[in-house]
């Protein structure tokens, strides 16, 4: 029976042909049977449906006991209103109703961006689902005391709270709902059969928190205006308006709000026991319609939506936040309505507790030259750096650096103190970067290939006592600006790693006295931001620790392992590109830049060297995909690749997975101000149609996805990605008002001094967890 209903209500009708109702009698047994009408809208409508309940209530109980028809010839036929309409619509009156309505869109926008669980498709398809949702008696008459006290109609202040949550939802302010009315102003014709709904567009503008009563003030003018010009037929005013058309969803509106109150009477019928049957039309004319009718158990509600755009469960939690928004409002309804509460304790206790437990044990306390002076230890004659034909082991390694860092400090590098290091990628700048660590120092990247103003810029912003680089380019045209100046610091002090080694090589071969501890400085990276104006970030060594210590428990090296470096230091990514091999005794190869300019070259010496590890940005992922047709086959051992600094879209995740089978791809997601990474997706996992996730946080770092008063942002829902924990840097560099905007305290932690990085990015929680970044 219901594949029958089913399929009788989906078939279409023939509008020039009719009929235009039809009828079928399904006998379950001797005494079941299923009515099934189905009727055009085009002559019918809600009010019409009790209206034709009742009289086939009275003609079945006529016909049934040899009666004739009870019913009165009508006054009236439908065709007489329609007539009717198009006198009296034309003229002055037909003006007016079209000014107030082209005044009142004027400006609209163009859709509503609604947090689907798939991406619009390029034509707008009609598949649709219902769902129900059932409010209690107690709050459907808490709704309705409120809407007494504020002088409102109930659906106005349905109307209200589902403008809310759309608001809540897509973040504009300027929300469009549709709402059919009954335009049934005539005693005449309440008694007709045919259509006389019309649909009006309601827009409100929720900008600027306003109260939920304040709200409703508005929604109540709102809603008057438009009933005194409901007349004009919506269809008309779409020919009238013009709007853009667009084939992947429908003008003006996407969404329908629907309080049914049209007098449906209990049938009651001799003989008879009547009751409804729920049709799943699976069809939907809109992205989403809600429709909410006043039953005896209170209000409730069927919400139907595009299956191609919305999950199950994502309409499921729509219901859910709905209802609990009504319960907000009608217990604080002077409530600014981005303070209502949204969420369910449990769904507030998933985001904010246990997507965010990732509590784990790693050496807090100590720095990264440590770390090193460690594995030094453990493997003195390992491979630590190779540099062309040049190999360092790890006894070299820290030899060298131990007699820079003695130098530093004589010329006073401490704790705190910034180092400058322009230098080209060589196992001389990996010297360099120990050197100033153990010396105690935070070096601050000044990379030979940016123009000579920025660096000028940087130095003069940092005020470096101490500038590391090479002779070759100390006498370079780049760096001719960076002699000492009276402007940025008179007692700025050069040194060459290359022409002063025969000084730097007289120092101590011992491991300097550690005057260094977690929370100091290890580095000061420049980035542009979105403001093309270079700042330095404050990162820690408490972050990079905690950052290799979490790659190197979930990615663990295995034996015979080699990474490379690529990565200019005045990126963040070079930090673990360096060090999170080199802490754990893998052997690293520097990759000169003339090499990496040169796609066959790169891929050459990966081969050579026998790289199994790198880190890259999807763009250069895609150079060598495009470059390369069996890029496995090339490049055998390396099995783990790591993307970052770029969005990577799922069609490159696809090219990778089909162009390297036996190897991963790993998208990360993070910045400077968080220690380079902070979530993590394994891309073999992705079923997202999208976008790739970037998955969840990493070790000792919370994700927080939230709206603009710091509100958790529901499942699905769009917010700014905020980030806390243990890889959060100091702040910016001389920009302390930049730090206050964007280190903002930590409202869900109670530890003194947490603080929550805003990255100005938005993105959204899946229901599995990850997390998808959306711009």
């Amino acid at each position: 029976a219901q594949r029958l209903v089913t399929e009788k209500a989906q078939r279409p009708f023939d509008l020039a042909q009719g009929p235009l109702v039809r009828a079928n009698l399904l006998r379950l047994s001797e005494e079941r049977h299923i009515l099934l009408l189905v009727m055009h809208h085009i002559v019918s409508d809600g009010w019409s449906n009790g209206v034709l309940f009742r009289e086939m209530a009275i003609l079945y109980e006529a016909f049934s006991t040899g009666q004739v028809s009870p019913l009165p010839e009508l006054p009236i036929q439908y065709a007489d209103f329609a007539v009717w309409q198009r006198q009296w619509l034309q003229g002055e009156v037909f003006e007016s109703q079209l000014s107030y309505w082209k005044q009142q869109l004027s400006g609209i926008p163009p859709f509503l961006e609604l947090p689907t669980d798939r991406p619009r498709p390029p034509v707008q398809t009609f598949r649709g689902a219902r769902q129900s949702l059932q409010l209690s008696p107690t709050l459907t008459e808490a709704l309705k005391a409120l809407s007494r006290r504020e002088g409102v109609t109930l659906f106005m202040t349905l109307l209200a709270a589902f403008q809310t949550l759309l608001h809540r939802f897509t973040g504009q302010d300027d929300i469009v709902v549709g709402s059919p009315i009954a335009n049934r102003t005539r005693a005449e014709i309440e008694g007709l059969i045919g259509f006389f709904a019309n649909t009006l567009v309601l827009r409100t503008d929720l900008s600027g928190n306003p109260s939920f009563v304040e709200l409703l003030d508005q929604v109540r003018g709102m809603a008057l205006e438009a009933y005194a010009h409901q007349d004009l037929p919506f269809e008309k005013l779409v020919e009238e308006l013009q709007p853009d058309r667009h084939l992947n969803h429908s003008p003006l509106f996407q969404v329908m709000f629907i309080l049914q109150n049209s007098p449906m009477s209990t049938l009651e019928v001799p003989g008879l026991t009547l009751s409804p049957v729920e049709v799943d039309r699976k069809t939907t004319k809109l992205d989403l319609t809600l429709s909410m009718v006043e039953g005896s158990e209170g209000l409730w509600g069927v919400a139907e939506y595009n299956t191609d755009l919305f999950d199950a469960s994502s309409i499921t939690r729509i219901l859910d936040h709905f209802r609990i928004l009504l319960e907000s409002i009608v217990l604080d309804p002077d409530q600014g309505i981005l303070e209502l509460p949204l969420l369910t304790e449990a769904e507030r206790h998933q985001l904010l507790v246990e997507w965010n437990d990732t509590q784990t044990d790693y050496s807090k306390d100590s720095c990264i030259h440590q770390l090193f002076e460690a594995q030094a230890d453990r493997t003195p004659d390992a491979i630590a750096v190779v540099f062309e034909d040049e190999q360092l082991t790890y006894r070299e390694l820290n030899t060298r650096a131990n007699q820079l860092a003695q130098y530093l400090r004589t010329l006073g590098v401490r704790p705190e103190v910034l180092v400058g290091i322009c230098m080209d990628r060589s196992s001389e700048m990996v010297v360099g970067l120990l050197g100033i660590l153990k010396a105690g120092g935070a070096y601050v990247p000044l990379d030979p290939n940016y123009p000579k103003e920025r660096l000028v810029f940087m130095l003069e912003d940092a005020r470096v006592a101490v500038l590391l680089t090479q002779q070759r380019l100390l006498n370079s045209f780049q760096l001719s600006a960076l002699s000492p100046q009276p402007s940025h610091s008179p007692t700025l002090k050069v040194v060459c790693l290359d022409s002063d080694w025969e000084v730097i090589v007289q120092e101590s071969a011992e491991n300097p006295v550690n005057r260094v501890a977690a929370d100091n400085l290890a580095y000061v990276i420049y980035t542009s931001g979105s403001t093309g104006i270079p700042k330095g970030v404050l990162g820690l060594h408490r972050g990079a620790v905690n950052r290799f210590k979490w790659m190197w428990e979930t990615y663990p090296f295995e034996a015979k392992e080699i990474c490379c470096q690529k990565t200019s230091l005045s990126f963040v990514d070079s930090v673990w590109e360096i060090f999170g091999p080199l802490l754990k005794g893998v052997p690293t190869v520097i990759i000169a830049d003339d090499i990496l300019k040169d796609p066959y070259l790169l891929v050459q010496t990966l081969a050579a060297n026998h790289v199994t590890r790198i880190v890259l940005v999807p763009s250069l992922l895609r150079v060598l995909l495009d470059t390369f047709d069996h890029l496995q086959s090339r490049l055998p051992k390396l099995k783990v690749w790591v993307t970052s600094g770029e969005a990577l879209s799922i069609e490159l995740s696809q090219r990778f997975l089909q162009s390297m089978p036996q190897s991963i791809l790993i998208n990360l997601y993070g910045s400077s101000e968080v220690a380079a990474d902070v979530t993590c997706f394994e891309t073999r996992k992705s079923k997202s149609l999208s976008s790739i996730s970037i998955g969840r946080p990493i070790a000792n770092t919370q994700i927080y996805i939230l709206d603009s008063h710091l509100n958790p942002a529901p499942i699905g829902v769009p917010g700014e990605l905020h980030i806390g924990g243990d890889g959060l840097a100091r702040g910016y560099l001389n920009r302390p008002e930049l730090t206050a905007e964007k280190f903002i305290p930590n409202p869900f932690s109670d530890e003194p001094g947490a603080h929550l990085y805003k990255t100005g990015d938005l993105a959204r929680y899946r229901p599995d967890g990850n997390i998808e970044f959306l711009g």
